[in-house]
């Protein structure tokens, strides 16, 4: 079975600063780490190989510091792995992204499956992997829980859909959007980082692409644009109040009420 994972490297911190003209969060010199989320689709990925044989692919977007979550994928037992990346890629919204990960899908070549992560930590849209399904035209599943039966034809899934539990069977090629705990994933070996250390990383630019159209790709083509972004306000007041139970209840209840809680 020929499968890709979709990862990504998202900041390792909520203390990240964002460019004022194009609301673009500034990734390059921040610290970084694999998106959580991915690496249950990882592990997936090593689950169903072991049981079915085959080849993991492992497929990022970012800037040229984004192969260290490739280099982590070989060390958790991905076999190859691919960087697109472009500076004419920077800037995309989320349709722009999901585009430039089809056109890069499409040229690594046909896989049966595709696994992502539900969501990234850094955006949380969970729109990226059903938006590369679309393009590439195969079925997708989100929320995926539970793998229920693999077999050469089709893959049998749970969905947590909140309130329910849907059960949805797929003929490859397929995409799904797996959940946390799905698996727990294992953790990178160092014997297999010194094994692939010197593994090559193959990168896409956008002149490899089938499409070429600059205007497609990066700020130019996302339809959407942040017109605001700002951290979060601080707010370190307190109050330090003394006094009888009466006395610290009825000052509780008048603070609420000055507040407009009650």
């Amino acid at each position: 079975m020929n499968i890709l994972v979709c990862i990504k490297q998202v900041p390792d911190s909520n203390k990240v600063e964002v460019d004022p003209v194009t609301g673009v969060l500034k990734r390059n010199g921040i610290e970084s780490k694999m998106n959580p989320y991915d690496l249950y689709a990882i592990e997936s990925a090593l689950r169903i190989r072991e049981e079915m044989g085959g080849t993991i692919t492992a497929l990022t977007m970012g800037p040229g510091q984004a192969a260290s979550v490739i280099r982590e994928a070989f060390a958790m037992g991905v076999d190859q792995g691919a960087l697109i990346s472009d500076r004419r890629f920077g800037g995309a919204d989320v349709l722009a992204t999901s585009y430039t990960i089809s056109q890069g899908i499409k040229l690594l070549g046909d896989f049966d499956l595709i696994l992502c992560g539900k969501q990234t930590t850094d955006g949380d849209t969970a729109q990226v992997g059903p938006e590369v399904s679309e393009y590439l035209n195969i079925p997708s599943v989100s929320n995926v829980s539970k793998i229920v039966e693999i077999n050469p034809e089709f893959i049998t899934v749970e969905m947590d859909m909140t309130h329910d539990i849907e059960v949805a069977k797929i003929k490859y090629p397929c995409l799904l959007s797996v959940d946390k705990d799905i698996f727990m994933p294992r953790l990178p070996s160092y014997l297999k980082k010194e094994q692939t250390k010197d593994l090559e990383i193959r990168v896409i630019s956008l002149d490899q692409l089938e499409d070429q159209d600059e205007k497609h790709y990066g700020l130019n083509g996302s339809p959407t644009q942040v017109q605001r972004i700002f951290p979060p306000a601080v707010n370190s007041h307190r109050e330090i109040w003394t006094g009888t139970q009466q006395e610290l209840s009825d000052q509780l209840h008048n603070k609420l009420q000055e507040l407009k809680f009650v």
